[in-house]
């Protein structure tokens, strides 16, 4: 919560002289006796200003630098101030109405503003209640400055737990009755210029406002990382979290902004959450669970009504959320990691599974969240799936990769908790038991037939058998990951206790797991969280925070105890009667499905540079120029990066293994 510095301050009745200086000086006030000034205050710098009720006044001693290498000092001018505190060293001017209800705080710079207003009867957007997934109800989420993707997720999504749900609005609605009767808040070092209007906005330390046309019923969070509002915005009843950025005509009605997420360039949204990292421009959203990394950047893009996170939308991807008969009531799932290409189309009710690409129309309310890491794919046929193809894809990889690197959040107050692992309890539980719904369709239709049906999908049958063997290839690469990694830099030998150097360390983690909008968990244990939140263990919003920390801390953990469950299942053995031999065979089976999947991601890398991807090169001469104009603008395949680094990769992962074998 934003503190008023001045208001603490000892404040003095004005001096005659001073009050003689100011008129003087184009200054005026019905009731002078209730204009308090600070010690050291000087009415020279105050000029053209109207006071009216309450008015609190520090000193003008401050320096601002400005574009260009302007230098502004500070000094009150040009604006009328009713019931209004201003801290040390501010410089305002040119606010055309008035200010009025607000604190502003030490060293804040307002320039060129319609008006500034607090109404005494406004909770700042703490509490604005967001019609995620289903615009006619059902999932509203109450907004707070501190909400997470965790949080969020568990009010939007559980709605089976009413109890849990309602006492977490309860806590929600508490923060936003204690804001009710307050006067709005500007925070030391912030900047507004050349805005419109300004109506019960609280804005934090450091906020920069340059050019927001009109901005109401909203909290702009104050941390060490500023919260930037540019030029054409329209916002109301939203909260912008720590870093994000709204600017170049965005219009933002009932929204959360995340931690360093980014809306720009004429994008819209109502009804939405977006959370850490997103980057939204041209487009259009509604109802829409943003978790983190949800990007769109394109013009006649819609996303509307789904949760989705790491999501990367192709130009014109689109989606229905009503069928014509009761409203716009279907909602639609998208996991982790998907893609949508150009011109993609989804008719909601459906569910894409993790890592998935979708390309072209969809109609059929697919469900594929049991066959993660697939193509969706339309052709005059219908729909065709393809499991297991994106484990194979350089995009995907990159993307894993990408996505820690572009972790824009420089707070060291993280509201999101996000998991950055392709591979999980998760997916990984989602590719076993996909290889079992693949086994089943084989088993069911016959070895001999050339197309399988699976919810008015086709998989072909050569597309299902290398995606069983993707999925294996994976299987076997995530749990000798965990293995190596738990034997760590122990001494291996023939008289090795095993059972003792990998026995789990964590009660938690067997069973099914969950993506709490980017955060891996045992379901299990996110159902504790609900039921201590539905018993009163769980009484506040801050003890909440500290469990989904606390959760997301203990991962590899808790990964370890999920793989101990599964490993008798998987090779065979239980992890506790494992000896030196069976050691040897299980990373030898881990090193094979690195180097397979590795040179599976070469292969693919390898189109990029094959002769098809060379037309339009040498563009007057292609039969002579070509190669030369390909090669010094594309550079060469043994030279790209990322052929280097999955080449330095698998090396690096044979030299490991050579330690176990």
């Amino acid at each position: 919560m934003i503190k008023n510095v001045s208001a603490e301050c000892t404040h003095r009745a004005l001096r005659a002289e001073e009050i003689a200086t100011l008129l003087a000086q184009g200054c005026s006030c019905d009731d002078w006796s209730r204009v308090k000034v600070a010690d050291g205050f000087d009415a020279a710098k105050v000029r053209n200003v109207e006071f009216c009720g309450d008015v609190r006044l520090g000193t003008l001693n401050g320096v601002f630098e400005r574009p260009g290498g302007m230098v502004r000092r500070s000094l009150l001018t040009d604006v009328t101030l009713c019931n209004v505190s201003v801290g040390d060293d501010c410089y305002i001017r040119g606010v055309a109405s008035y200010i009025v209800n607000y604190d502003i705080e030490n060293h804040v710079f307002i320039e060129d503003v319609d008006c500034i207003t607090g109404t005494l009867d406004s909770s700042f957007g703490i509490g604005t209640e967001v019609s995620v997934l289903n615009e006619t109800g059902g999932r509203e989420v109450p907004v707070y400055e501190r909400l997470s993707s965790q949080t969020a997720y568990m009010i939007a999504m559980y709605r089976h737990r009413d109890a849990m749900v309602d006492r977490l609005c309860a806590m929600i609605r508490a923060e936003a009755a204690a804001l009710r009767g307050s006067r709005g808040r500007i925070g030391c070092d912030a900047v507004i210029v050349n805005c419109g209007t300004i109506t019960d906005v609280n804005i934090g330390r450091c906020a920069r406002l340059k050019g927001a046309t009109r901005l109401a019923d909203g909290t702009i969070t104050g941390d060490d990382d500023n919260v930037a509002v540019g030029r054409d915005v329209i916002a109301e009843g939203f909260v912008f979290a720590a870093g994000s950025r709204v600017d170049d005509g965005a219009v933002v009605h009932h929204c959360f902004i995340g931690q360093s997420t980014s809306l720009s360039h004429l994008f819209s949204a109502h009804d939405s959450l977006f959370f850490a990292n997103c980057t939204c421009e041209n487009g259009e959203a509604a109802a829409i669970f943003g978790g983190p990394y949800t990007v769109t950047m394109h013009k006649s893009s819609l996303l509307i009504a789904r949760i989705f996170s790491f999501l990367n939308a192709g130009s014109g991807s689109n989606q229905s959320n009503h069928m014509y008969k009761l409203g716009p009531i279907h909602q639609g799932v998208v996991e982790r990691g998907s893609k949508t290409t150009s011109d993609s189309y989804i008719l909601w009710p459906a569910k894409i599974g993790a890592f998935s690409l979708v390309m072209g129309r969809h109609v059929n309310h697919p469900d594929t969240s049991g066959l993660p890491f697939s193509y969706l794919i339309e052709n005059r046929e219908g729909s065709f799936l393809v499991p297991g193809v994106n484990l194979r894809s350089v995009g995907t990889i990159r993307d894993a990769r990408k996505w820690p690197k572009r972790d824009k959040r420089k707070t060291a107050d993280l509201l999101d908790c996000i998991n950055f692992n392709l591979l999980s309890p998760y997916t990984v539980g989602r590719m076993m038991s996909g290889g079992r719904l693949l086994n089943d369709l084989e088993r069911t239709a016959g070895i001999t037939a050339e197309r399988f049906s699976f919810q008015a999908l086709i998989i072909e049958a050569r597309a299902l058998r290398k995606g069983r063997k993707y999925y294996g290839l994976a299987i076997d690469k995530f749990m000798g990951n965990s293995l190596i990694s738990r034997l760590g830099d122990a001494e291996i030998g023939d008289d090795t206790d095993f059972a003792a150097l990998l026995a789990p360390t964590h009660p938690a983690g067997c069973g099914e797991w969950v993506d709490v909008c980017g955060m891996f968990a045992p379901k299990a244990e996110v159902e504790r969280i609900a039921a201590d939140i539905e018993s009163g263990a769980i009484d506040s919003l801050d003890i909440l925070e500290r469990r989904w920390r606390t959760l997301h801390a203990d991962y590899y953990d808790m990964e370890w105890t999920w793989v101990c469950e599964h490993f008798a299942e998987w090779y065979g053995k239980e992890v506790t009667e494992l000896d030196r031999e069976d050691v040897r065979t299980i990373v030898s089976r881990w090193i094979k499905s690195v180097t397979m999947l590795n040179d599976m991601l070469l292969d693919d890398a390898a189109k990029e540079y094959s002769l098809k991807s060379r037309i339009g090169f040498g563009i007057d001469n292609p039969e002579e120029s070509a190669e030369g104009d390909f090669t010094n603008v594309r550079g060469d395949y043994d030279c790209d990066p990322f052929v280097i680094s999955v080449r330095e990769h698998t090396a690096a992962k044979r030299r490991l293994a050579e330690r176990f074998l």
